[in-house]
């Protein structure tokens, strides 16, 4: 894409939704670690489940120890990985209070030393909680910026690099939650839904999708 594709590209998507904010609920930037340290291998929805009434008892990390790794299972069970996320998240709580004064730290190298927290989690705390411009690359961004051509690579940090070089003022700031929501909802892996995408025109992506799938009609009853 060129530089003026790029720029309109983000204009589209800013106008179709101004403000967009990450999906997974939390309260303070500790609950936002926790929830993105979740989120691994599981959907928003998920984790919103499981943490809605672990986040009206934890909002320190002194309060998840307090908790216990035991009973934080418990409260996670419906998540994938709930064993392992639960000691990270113990873990990580421990390392906030004996490091960090039970502060969340915000840079990203501080940050990928807690357990269980690598780039894409970092990115997404610095971006959501401090207010960052960074870009957080999970599978939906990665698909909408190789299919597209707005961010070709073939690993996750050459996708996140690309699109830190290209993506211009004023839209670094939510770069990567309307690449995710455009990925979740309307560039779709098995079938992109391009007859309704604001910029199918500027997409590079060969085989598109410009009418929805016919429904097949349905069966006639047997009943007499």
């Amino acid at each position: 894409m060129t530089k003026a594709d790029v720029f309109e590209f983000f204009r589209r998507l800013a106008e179709d939704n101004p403000d967009p904010e990450t999906e997974l609920d939390y309260g303070n930037p500790f609950q936002l670690v926790v929830a993105v340290a979740l989120s691994a291998q599981a959907t928003d929805v998920s984790v919103n489940k499981a943490t809605r009434q672990l986040f009206t008892q934890v909002t320190t990390p002194q309060q998840m120890l307090d908790l216990g790794e035991e009973a934080l299972r418990e409260q996670i069970k419906t998540i994938g990985l709930f064993n392992t996320k639960a000691k990270n998240v113990i873990a990580l709580s421990q390392m906030l209070i004996d490091e960090f004064g039970g502060e969340v730290p915000t840079t990203r190298d501080k940050l990928v030393r807690l357990p269980g927290v690598g780039r894409k989690t970092a990115n997404v705390v610095l971006n959501c909680a401090f207010g960052q411009d960074t870009f957080a690359v999970d599978t939906h961004v990665f698909r909408v910026g190789n299919r597209t051509g707005l961010a070709p690579g073939k690993t996750v940090d050459e996708v996140e690099a690309k699109l830190d070089r290209r993506v211009p003022q004023p839209f670094r700031r939510h770069a990567h939650h309307w690449l995710i929501l455009h990925g979740r909802y309307t560039c779709k892996a098995r079938t992109p839904e391009c007859w309704r995408c604001p910029v199918v025109d500027l997409c590079r992506f060969k085989a598109k999708v410009l009418e929805p799938p016919r429904r097949l009609p349905a069966r006639p009853s047997n009943t007499h």
